[in-house]
């Protein structure tokens, strides 16, 4: 896993349920302690749940955070660990760049039988450039050149110092290549990564579903609607 160690809660019901497992990715700056909360949705309906803290949170190893460029395979070797404990049938959600690092993994490898995704962004370019123009509390035509300055300064950095190409951190390239079925959750009142992200990425691929969940801010679906919510996810992984 490149260098870094991982680590995750893994409550398993494989055994006596054939084997039907969710993996749960965090967003950004958080940790399996905050995804825990899904775990119980799971449970109740015979899954076994994997909890992992990403490379760079919790108690995972590694210093940087990747955006998905090492994200995608960490997820991809934690499904293949799963496979081995014993799941047969392998599913994930993933909460903002969770859902993000779980797209750009499908692209590469048909993994998990069925992704949600909640409140993913396009690439990291244009929610980079959106995030910092938010922070310089300037007009649109004043905070956009200096956001773009800003990301493209921070991308030569990462490949000079590190080798790390972030533009190739983009769900949208990964959603045209996909074949696993993804459902994108994403709320209309989401001030932190608006909700055309996940609109450009349900075009991106016929096969892909959207919800749009009314007054539900960043990653907060299950809150403004929990039974919508339960009903829509389950039956996107039974469908599969």
């Amino acid at each position: 896993m490149d260098g870094a160690a991982l680590e995750a809660w893994f409550v398993s019901r494989a055994a006596t349920h054939g084997g039907r497992c969710v993996a749960v990715l965090h967003g950004i700056g958080d940790s399996k302690l905050g995804a825990a909360g899904f775990a119980p949705m799971f449970l109740a309906e015979g899954y076994s749940v994997l909890l992992p803290d990403s490379r760079g949170h919790g108690n995972s190893g590694g210093e940087l955070v990747t955006y998905g460029l090492l994200e995608k395979r960490d997820a991809l070797e934690w499904a293949h660990w799963m496979r081995r404990e014993g799941c047969t049938a392998i599913y994930a959600l993933g909460e903002s760049l969770g859902a993000a690092v779980l797209i750009q993994a499908s692209a590469l490898e048909p993994a998990f039988r069925a992704v949600v995704a909640e409140c993913p962004y396009v690439d990291l370019r244009a929610i980079g450039e959106y995030r910092i123009q938010g922070l310089l509390g300037l007009p649109g035509w004043a905070a956009m050149p200096v956001a773009r300055i800003a990301v493209a300064g921070g991308m030569v950095y990462a490949w000079v110092r590190y080798g790390f190409n972030l533009r190739e951190a983009s769900p949208l390239a990964a959603m045209a290549h996909t074949t696993t079925p993804i459902l994108l959750i994403h709320g209309m009142d989401d001030g932190r990564t608006p909700c055309w992200h996940s609109q450009r990425l349900a075009q991106a691929n016929a096969s892909a579903a959207l919800w749009l969940v009314p007054h539900a801010d960043h990653v907060a679906a299950s809150a403004a609607d929990p039974r919508g919510f339960r009903l829509r996810v389950l039956d996107w992984f039974a469908q599969h």
